[in-house]
């Protein structure tokens, strides 16, 4: 018999409704779920038990009472722990950020709220999400649940891995090079990076201001095990918010009605690609053919010119940061920003104004491109997970990170949806597959990775291995 814990975000919400299960059931099923598996992940690192019970009781009076339901009503909800959750701590994964309580939500939480989901959990980042490997100086390690020894994920890895492991249904998370992405890949599981701007961002938590490429590339999602809940998810969040002075009031297009036309990369420029990894991505290609879609070999212009500039451009903002980041981060990030920031020089003022010059000029391409073609599918990541500290035994470990994670990046550099869904397993680990789409084409990307969810199914939950 299917475990509640089991079922995706939906199929709660319709349980619940239709009162085969209250709310607090749903909730606590969760609660167990954490209390056998997490031990062996780490993953979920404070409970919100008291409140959530509570809110997960007004829930089911709401039922009973006929009350009008919202799409997620009564479903439990994981929350990374760099985003505000009234009266609890944004650590960033710090610990000189543990007893920093938010007063108030974070637009994300407050809209998954009014869509009837209950925050019940916080989950592990690494030291201010700055780095693809979830190891936080505050929390710890988080283990991949397909295999322990190698990486989450990151930035989101806590989120994906009790994603993967059915602690949660679904969840929520953040990107500024791949962290919805990366930790999808890694552990099988869907989420989206949306079009910058269509999901709200403000935190009450110091600093409110993020430096500029922070504004321009960092964006806020959802994660679940299933594509149809990450939509879900999504358009309870999107929209302008008054706190985000950089949310804009956009009418996402709807999905086209007729085969989708699918370039596909299966071999992305800037290093090399492993083969299992390039063949999973060209077997989703021949499911989507399958399946009736218009799908060719092609790439956007300047795709390695575009990994090159995230890089340069967002070295900057580091830069600016690093004298406050270098008082409360640990050793691992440090390393990190250390090794993979040698060869990211920070430029000129007349350097820094032709890096946005040649951003447009990359911009200007991919829309053109974005003209012929609906989505660019690509790997998310050109290697399977790495081992625990694989990025900084060295300065060649955090080069490869950056090689191995190159195919996420030009979407943040870019402003561009690009949404993942399992592609297949190679080797024991994960694949994920990664539809990027024009900016504010977020519904076509998540069409896309819902026709391959159809024709190769789910990976997950699963039980840590």
């Amino acid at each position: 018999m299917t475990e509640l814990w089991q079922l995706s975000a939906l199929q709660l919400a319709e349980v619940i409704r239709t009162r085969h299960a209250t709310s607090r059931d749903v909730l606590q099923a969760h609660y167990d779920r954490i209390e056998k598996v997490n031990g062996a992940l780490n993953a979920v690192v404070d409970q919100m038990a008291d409140e959530a019970f509570a809110a997960a009781d007004v829930a089911d009076r709401a039922v009973a009472e006929g009350a009008g339901l919202g799409p997620l009503h009564g479903v439990p909800l994981s929350v990374k722990e760099n985003i505000d959750v009234a009266g609890w701590a944004t650590t960033q994964g710090v610990p000189a950020l543990a007893e920093a309580v938010a007063p108030v939500d974070a637009p994300i939480v407050e809209r998954m709220r009014a869509a009837g989901a209950i925050p019940f959990v916080r989950t592990n980042l690494p030291d201010f999400g700055l780095r693809v490997h979830t190891d936080s100086t505050l929390r710890g390690l988080t283990r991949n649940p397909w295999h322990r020894e190698v990486t989450a994920g990151g930035s989101s890895g806590g989120e994906a891995a009790a994603l993967a492991s059915g602690m949660s249904p679904i969840g929520l998370g953040n990107d500024i090079g791949g962290s919805l992405r990366n930790p999808a890949h890694c552990c099988g599981i869907a989420s989206i990076k949306p079009s910058t701007g269509v999901v709200p961002f403000a935190s009450a938590i110091p600093p409110e201001d993020p430096g500029i490429m922070f504004q321009l590339m960092a964006v806020q999602g959802v994660m679940a095990r299933r594509v149809a809940d990450v939509h879900a998810g999504f358009l309870a969040a999107a929209g302008p918010h008054d706190r985000d002075p950089t949310s804009l009031p956009v009418t996402l297009p709807p999905a086209h009605d007729r085969p989708l036309r699918v370039a596909v990369l299966t071999d992305p420029p800037g290093g090399p690609t492993d083969p299992g990894i390039s063949g999973a991505i060209r077997g989703a290609a021949d499911a989507l053919t399958a399946a009736g879609h218009h799908v060719a070999d092609a790439a956007p212009p300047g795709f390695e010119q575009a990994i090159d500039l995230w890089g340069a451009l967002l070295i900057m903002d580091i830069a600016a940061m690093r004298p406050e980041l270098d008082r409360v981060m640990g050793e691992g990030g440090r390393q990190f920003l250390d090794l993979a920031g040698h060869r990211l020089v920070p430029t000129d003022a007349a350097g820094w104004s032709g890096l946005f010059a040649a951003r447009h000029r990359l911009a200007r391409g991919w829309t053109s491109f974005f003209g012929e073609w609906d989505v660019l599918l690509s790997p998310t990541w050109a290697m399977p997970a790495f081992r625990h500290g694989a990025d900084i035994v060295s300065a060649e470990g955090a080069v490869s990170t950056l090689e191995l994670m190159r195919p996420v990046v030009p979407a943040n550099l870019l402003g561009l949806p690009a949404a993942v869904a399992p592609a297949g397993v190679v080797d024991g680990l994960p694949v994920g597959a990664m539809f990027t789409a024009a900016r504010f084409a977020d519904l076509t990307a998540l069409a896309a990775a819902q026709a391959l969810e159809d024709a190769v199914g789910v990976l997950t939950p699963i039980d840590p291995r």
